[in-house]
């Protein structure tokens, strides 16, 4: 059947107040809203659609009756917390302490705080924790902060289902879950009320996750283009006095996306490969990962998708290079010394297989690469066991990496030992390149020795060296009694 909450509250445009809900459901508890912003709006109108009675509360409340649907009574704040069972606190957090002469009428009632701050408390209190203060006989629920007004009047589907929620009161937050789930969110259960502190810290992070890669994108992209600019363009200046500096916007910046890109797809399964190897030197799983391979390990999927950014640059940019005015008069240039040195036939046999093997190297690596930007996508993802995640993302990455390194290694070819490619004594890009993903590379392949496979298998089944438990292998799910370590 459609999803009711997939459509908008309100239809078509203009100032129509007509909701698609029917009137409140009887036996509904009815919900008080104190304060008449945005927020407030809208949660009324998700409210009364879903068929519970709502009053608000306002201090002015001729003032805002016309801005909420017909069916929400917009009263005075003393007349709606009277009236409510569970009341939402949707006023700024500065104006707490103006609804302290409400505090005998909301006595033993659930209160709801949506309030967020303006910068990350990480000392505390919270919001939610002084306002339990001022109304100590009342039961608080921190939730809904994390819920904007557009997703609440457009339904959950143009935003995120999850609503967190803490409170000291399982009863209380056993109505507000239930509140949740019946106007089409999903409840998250923080625990007690001294998680409001984080609770409240979630909507004002700027993708806490993302800041290491993209500063570790943003680093190499640097490092490597200056590295390219002082070979490609600064040297033919300095030694020729020939100025190529038109090659700065694009051919500079062609060269070093590819390498970034190698680079921090590499980063991805550098983690994975210290985890295994300090689990065989330690003997056991049980030891905790030192903070910075943790922090690395929960990380991979965004140096990953910055990795997949920077090889569709690199391709969208490699498009572009016979478009250029200096790619044409290169051409003609050439095409008129090959007429006038009298040459009819150009082709170099070898040259064209390079290129024909670079570029279909290319093609797959990149295909690939798109696969586990795909996947990585949490509708994709959600969709998938553990085991064809795993495969996809382990298993095809290394693959997709083995492809990248090769086609890096075709780019090269015989150009590591050719002594006009070391300018001003400096080795090709690529050969630096290469170094981290062949390292990888070598790593796995150490890992899927028998010897070093079936330790590895046996620590992360419970085996530990100091106790020398000493058991059977099954042969479920193992490949001549050797599990699939594809997972590290």
């Amino acid at each position: 059947m459609p999803d009711e909450m997939a459509r908008p509250l309100i239809r078509g445009g203009g100032g129509s107040r007509r909701l698609e809900a029917s009137m409140s459901e009887p036996g509904s508890p009815v919900i008080g809203i104190l304060g008449t912003g945005d927020f407030s709006r809208s949660l009324a109108k998700r409210l009364v659609a879903s068929g519970y009675q709502v009053v608000v509360g306002s201090r002015t409340p001729k003032r805002y009756a016309a801005l909420f649907p017909e069916e929400a009574e917009v009263t005075s704040q003393m007349e709606a917390a009277s009236q409510a069972d569970l009341v939402f606190v949707a006023v700024l957090p500065e104006h707490h302490t103006t609804l302290v002469d409400l505090k005998p009428t909301l006595a033993g009632k659930t209160l709801v705080d949506v309030s967020n701050g303006l910068r990350i408390n990480r000392d505390g209190p919270s919001n939610a924790e002084l306002l339990a203060d001022l109304f100590p006989e009342s039961f608080l629920v921190k939730g809904f902060n994390t819920i904007s007004a557009w997703t609440l009047q457009m339904g959950p589907r143009d935003g995120s289902r999850q609503v967190f929620l803490c409170s000291d009161s399982s009863k209380a937050k056993s109505s507000v879950m239930q509140l949740c789930r019946r106007i089409g969110f999903i409840p998250v259960d923080m625990g007690l009320l001294s998680s409001s502190l984080e609770i409240e810290n979630l909507p004002l992070y700027l993708f806490p996750f993302w800041r290491i890669p993209v500063l570790c994108t943003v680093f190499l992209f640097i490092f490597f283009y200056l590295y390219n600019f002082i070979r490609d363009v600064l040297h033919p200046y300095v030694t020729a006095g020939k100025s190529v500096f038109y090659k700065m916007p694009i051919e500079t910046v062609n060269v070093t996306l590819p390498s970034v890109a190698l680079v921090m797809l590499s980063l991805v399964y550098v983690p994975g490969l210290c985890a295994a190897f300090l689990q065989l030197r330690w003997g056991t799983k049980y030891n905790r990962f030192p903070d910075w391979l943790d922090c690395w390990l929960t990380r991979r999927k965004q140096f990953g998708l910055c990795s997949f950014l920077c090889a569709v640059l690199h391709v969208i940019y490699s498009l572009c290079l016979p478009m250029r005015k200096s790619a044409r008069f290169k051409l003609l240039s050439t095409a008129f010394k090959q007429v006038k040195d009298g040459v009819e036939d150009a082709w170099v046999d070898e040259e064209v297989w390079r290129m024909e093997l670079y570029l279909s190297v290319g093609i797959m690596a990149l295909g690939l690469l798109s696969l586990l930007a795909i996947a990585s996508l949490p509708s994709v993802a959600n969709t998938v066991n553990w085991r064809e995640f795993s495969f996809i993302q382990s298993t095809l990455g290394y693959c997709a990496l083995s492809m990248a390194t090769l086609h890096t290694l075709l780019y090269g070819w015989g150009r590591a030992f050719d002594a006009s490619m070391y300018r001003f004594y400096l080795p090709p890009t690529f050969t630096l390149v290469l170094l981290l993903p062949i390292t990888v590379l070598l790593g796995r392949l150490l890992l899927l020795l028998p010897c070093v496979a079936q330790r590895l298998q046996r620590i992360r089944r419970g085996w530990e060296k100091s106790r020398h438990i000493r058991f059977t292998l099954p042969d479920d799910d193992c490949r001549n009694g050797l599990e699939d370590v594809s997972k590290v």
